[in-house]
């Protein structure tokens, strides 16, 4: 899990959304020089239906809240490697700044236009999914606004690409049994989720856990997260039966 990718002053706090440009770069060239497979979110969803069993871990490049520094830095570096990604949208945001960083006194950085968006859908080995509309915690928002923001934060997109969108990353984390449910009503086939660890062969889809990559994090921390800490922090995040 990654957001913003660039460079950055010294920080104390909010590094889990932030990642040194340098060092992104380094951790890709890791991966290719490691032969640690780098796959699409499709095939990871494959994988955990069966469908297609992979022989070794392999690693899913995820990025919140679809900034310009994907375009402008990390697309790039990924297609140097040949490695797909898939960048998470809140629609209300497109072509717009990410003010909810301002609520934390942090600059409001450039959010991705409508235009970058359908060139990043067609034809780079990116795929868009949602983040709902106004980058709300889901768990936290009255729950007749719950279902706006997935299935509307769903349609918005799909306008904007003129393609389907089949996978959601809950804002903040901040997801339950009942959003994961009404996710899988509006059509979504994957939910990542903050929850940190490997994505576990008994996973449920709709509540994908994942490793943040963050500031403070050199070759041996991204090494360490990658393919040593791969338990579970916390019990699973699964839709009701």
């Amino acid at each position: 899990m990654y957001h913003q990718v660039g460079r950055f002053a010294p920080m104390r706090t909010h590094r889990a959304t932030y990642c040194r440009s340098d060092r992104f770069q380094t951790q890709m060239r890791w991966l290719a020089w490691s032969r640690t497979p780098v796959i699409s979110l499709e095939r990871a969803l494959r994988a955990l239906n069966g469908e297609e069993p992979l022989d070794v871990a392999s690693v899913v490049l995820t990025f919140d809240d679809a900034y310009q520094s994907f375009y402008d830095i990390v697309l790039p570096v990924l297609k140097r490697f040949g490695y797909p990604a898939t960048v998470y949208v809140p629609t209300a945001f497109i072509g717009g700044r990410a003010e909810w960083l301002a609520v934390d006194g942090l600059h409001p950085a450039p959010i991705l236009s409508a235009d970058r968006l359908r060139e990043l859908a067609h034809g780079n080995d990116v795929a868009i999914g949602a983040h709902g509309v106004n980058h709300r915690p889901l768990a936290k928002i009255p729950r007749g606004e719950v279902w706006q923001e997935i299935a509307g934060g769903k349609a918005a997109l799909e306008a904007v690409l003129g393609q389907e969108v089949r996978h959601l990353c809950y804002p903040y984390g901040s997801v339950n049994t009942e959003i994961m449910n009404l996710a899988a009503a509006a059509g979504f086939s994957s939910g990542t989720t903050c929850q940190r660890g490997a994505v576990p062969d008994d996973a449920d889809a709709l509540g994908l856990p994942r490793k943040a990559i963050s500031y403070g994090d050199d070759l041996l921390g991204f090494i360490w997260k990658i393919h040593f800490k791969h338990r579970l922090k916390g019990a699973p995040v699964r839709r009701e039966a």
